[in-house]
């Protein structure tokens, strides 16, 4: 059997480029006479690695230089709780509730000091995502978190909330280097890698300088400190070395590909091909808002739970795996990462148009 069209919404497709740079790596890393797998995070190749990954994805972000990029271990979900053990002094943030991934943050912040609801879209089951024109904030708040791209429900801000001197925390997870993002707008921006980057098991965070201090919750574990993390340049324990050597490969396919531009473009262009189908079909319907839909993840229905469980069935057998949706919304979701070639986007819609054809 040749590769699929991989749909799924993490673990994810990643470049093909990238997994046959691997496999010609995987037993001798560059004249080093062993794998990147068995090397020590000590050691001197390790240390190019890591400092290549860091410079490379600087790059491509624009990451000014007064802010820190660590890869961590533990996923963006350890992030619920690093990030108000780390930034809550005053015990107060705010959340933008536009998700399942901003709820179950929230719910985790909850346990360490006062967060506060501020806006939320689950009366319409996160099918849009809150308005933040207007919104008041805490005064004294430590920062303001936001889901910017929801994986499940499919949705994106098209706008960041205006939160003023509070810092801004975004979870960029399932968007991550899709396109362009000015870091000076956060305090911190962080995602896990699974999802449009790497392997599972590595989480980026990005974090102001001013933000990376000592006086954190006491509680707060020596290792999920991010001063601890930032002053042994993520090198405090072992990392998750082979996911980040992975990582600094998508960097450079990346930069190869015309940076976080030309990946923009090319996801314009793909999720326009599906919505535009979308759109039109009599059968199919997308479950977002339009205004705020992802260009990363696509949810859609047919409104009969029978006939998407036979869509499933039939795309798997087209080579169209892991289609089906999240149970919290149903139906199929077809998650559209960097990775992803337009030629599996159109093999995807020449499918729908068959299917709707057929079962009409």
């Amino acid at each position: 059997m040749g590769r699929v069209y991989n749909f799924s919404a993490g673990p994810a497709v990643l470049p093909e480029e990238v997994l046959k740079q691997a496999a010609a790596e995987m037993l001798d890393y560059d004249g080093c006479g062993m794998s990147v797998m068995e090397m020590s995070h000590r050691s001197k190749p390790f240390a190019r690695i890591i400092e290549t990954a860091e410079a490379d994805l600087r790059e491509l972000m624009g990451v000014p230089e007064n802010y820190h990029v660590l890869f961590l271990q533990g996923g963006a979900t350890q992030q619920f709780a690093a990030i108000p053990m780390n930034l809550m002094q005053n015990k107060k943030a705010d959340y933008i509730l536009s998700g399942s991934w901003s709820k179950k943050a929230f719910k985790e912040a909850k346990l360490y000091g006062e967060a506060r609801c501020v806006a939320s879209s689950e009366d319409g089951n996160f099918s849009y995502v809150p308005d933040v024109d207007g919104l008041e904030f805490t005064p004294d708040a430590d920062y303001v978190y936001i889901c910017q791209n929801e994986t499940i429900y499919g949705t994106r801000y098209p706008k960041l909330p205006n939160t003023g001197n509070i810092p801004l925390v975004s979870d960029v997870s399932s968007m991550f280097l899709s396109e362009p993002v000015n870091v000076a707008d956060y305090g911190l921006i962080y995602g896990g890698v699974q999802k449009n980057v790497g392997p599972a098991g590595v989480v980026i965070v990005i974090v102001r300088d001013d933000l990376v201090r000592e006086d954190v919750l006491p509680f707060t574990p020596t290792i999920m400190r991010y001063k601890t993390q930032a002053d042994a340049k993520s090198l405090s324990n072992t990392p998750p070395a082979y996911g980040i050597y992975i990582c600094g490969l998508v960097f450079k396919w990346l930069k190869e590909m015309g940076g976080l531009e030309a990946m923009k473009a090319r996801n314009v262009e793909k999720a326009g091909i599906l919505y535009d189908f979308l759109d039109q079909s009599k059968l199919f319907t997308a479950t977002a808002r339009k205004e705020d839909r992802s260009l990363m993840n696509v949810p859609f229905i047919t409104g009969d739970t029978d006939l998407d469980a036979k869509f499933v069935a039939e795309a798997k057998g087209a080579g169209i795996e892991s289609i089906k949706g999240h149970r919290s919304v149903g139906g199929m979701r077809a998650s559209i990462y960097n990775a992803m070639p337009k030629a599996g986007v159109e093999a995807l819609v020449q499918f729908m148009d068959k299917f709707e054809r057929e079962n009409a």
